[in-house]
């Protein structure tokens, strides 16, 4: 009995795979349009535990990469092809085969002599850059993140990737701010001090910088127990006190640092490293509840706000736009951009601010933008020019 076009392709695909010739296959052409699942991308990789195919699901504002052996690659790709897509576009070293379902269920299949006959580059396993490692962590143990022989446990491998993404972003930016050698860093509302340890670590034991870092949390029993770990794994000028982020003493700050600093806490925050004349301010927010409560247009955005999920992010852009119109108008040169996938965490946007000159010019244009967007949502105040008194 002849094979149909799906089994047809799907051969062709096996044999692809056991003679090494598969090159890659894409899915294309959503059947259903409300699915936000836009791709499938697939090809061969070669890891660890042998040959496998490599799936990147291609979503409208990222994209989701998972590996499968074969033999379950091959079953998910026919459940898709016959529930979630109409094309699918395969590639071997030797041909190329095009199969296209139509909405009544019908099916065409062609195929060619492949444009570039050539052998299919399988990817290996790439070593990753860790910027903290894991190994003889002391930090990292007593937090829970690795076990005693210094693995990264199961359920925090999210947390381990956090923070070493973390690290990568303010290397970044301490290399593009000038910084004195022994510069202060205030990091508010450091919490069980994940961060805090990894980039002191980072800085000192890495880039053999001599930074003095201090973390500031309300509770005291998180300070004292991030203050018995630095003084186990002998961090000397890395000290956690007691405090609020609103008042707590600070030694010289010219790094400020505010993760996941919730409404307007994460203005004082920015306010404090202004006031302090900070050479870097970074900033992670956490919810927006100051502006939401205010929004209320009566232009044509009322037709997004009275949506509750839309309003609530419109209420995010528009806040942590703001605090960056507030930083630009006090000299900082300034980036809002995703901390980490949302796939590991949901509160990824970070805003830095790195002191530039500060000029009559960009203060009195970013007033005016603050000033239009208030109007614009019909909003009385930001937290934050009300503490700059803009």
């Amino acid at each position: 009995m002849p094979l149909n076009d799906t089994e047809n392709l799907f051969k062709q695909l096996n044999d692809a795979i056991s003679a090494q010739q598969f090159v890659k296959l894409t899915l294309s052409d959503r059947r259903d349009k409300s699915n936000n699942l836009k791709n499938v991308f697939v090809k061969p990789v070669m890891l660890k535990s042998g040959y496998m195919l490599s799936f990147v699901y291609r979503h409208p504002t990222k994209d989701i990469t998972k590996n499968y052996e074969v033999a379950e690659a091959v079953s998910l790709l026919k459940d898709m092809l016959d529930k979630g897509f109409y094309k699918a576009d395969l590639f071997t070293s030797t041909n190329e085969v095009h199969l296209t379902i139509t909405k009544n269920g019908k099916s065409i299949l062609s195929q060619k002599v492949a444009a570039n006959q050539q052998a299919p580059v399988v990817e290996h396993d790439r070593v990753k850059k860790r910027f903290v490692k894991p190994e003889n962590n002391i930090y990292l143990r007593e937090l829970g993140i690795t076990t005693a022989d210094g693995h990264v446990k199961g359920d925090k491998q999210d947390k381990f990737k956090q923070i070493n993404k973390y690290v990568e972003i303010v290397e970044d930016i301490v290399n593009s701010a000038a910084l004195p050698p022994d510069f202060g860093i205030a990091d508010m509302g450091s919490g069980k001090g994940y961060l805090t340890f990894a980039l002191y670590d980072y800085l000192t034991n890495t880039l053999n910088l001599s930074p003095k870092a201090t973390g500031v949390e309300l509770r005291t029993e998180l300070v004292e127990k991030c203050n018995a770990i630095a003084t186990k794994a002998s961090y000397s000028n890395l000290n956690f006190v007691t405090g609020s982020i609103d008042s707590a003493e600070l030694p010289q700050v010219d790094m400020l640092i505010a993760l996941h600093a919730c409404d307007t806490a994460t203005d004082q925050a920015i306010y404090r490293g202004i006031k302090a004349r900070a050479k870097v301010i970074i900033c992670a927010p956490c919810c927006h509840k100051q502006i939401r409560k205010q929004i209320n247009p009566s232009n044509e955005l009322k037709s997004i706000t009275r949506f509750g999920i839309l309003e609530e992010r419109q209420a995010e852009m528009l806040t942590d736009a703001i605090r960056a119109l507030v930083l630009e108008a006090f000299g900082y040169k300034t980036k809002v951009f995703e901390f980490i996938s949302t796939e590991h965490t949901p509160k990824n946007v970070l805003i830095v601010g790195v002191k530039a000159e500060a000029t009559k010019e960009n203060k009195t244009a970013s007033i005016e933008k603050i000033k239009n967007l208030k109007a614009l949502f019909n909003i009385e105040y930001h937290e934050l020019e009300k503490l700059m008194v803009i």
